[in-house]
């Protein structure tokens, strides 16, 4: 196998690249105004209520905490398992709904 010249030019770039422009050589388009549909606005409004949110409800763990150290907290297998089976189900399902 022979491998040709490297020191051919390597020609444009494909249509599906792009070329950063650097910082220095951004344009400013003053006046130019942007519009979000009535959705990005709603997506926007959600994105800022759940970066507030806290993912853990300290309270409710320190609650179930609580309950354990006391022996008030019962365990319900079947609950559980039940939950699991739906669980895979609804997994399954999805996937089906793939195929």
């Amino acid at each position: 196998m022979k491998i040709d010249s490297l020191s051919k030019p390597a020609g444009p770039l494909p249509a599906t690249e792009t070329r950063i422009r650097p910082a220095n050589q951004t344009k400013t388009n003053i006046g130019e105004k942007v519009e979000l549909s009535p959705l990005a606005s709603a997506l926007q409004k959600a994105e800022a209520a759940l970066a507030e949110t806290p993912s853990v409800d300290r309270a409710r763990v320190e609650e179930i905490k609580q309950a354990i150290r006391d022996g008030r907290f019962k365990i319900d297998a079947s609950r559980i398992a039940d939950g699991l089976i739906d669980e895979v189900k609804q997994m399954y399902g999805s996937k089906a709904g793939q195929i």
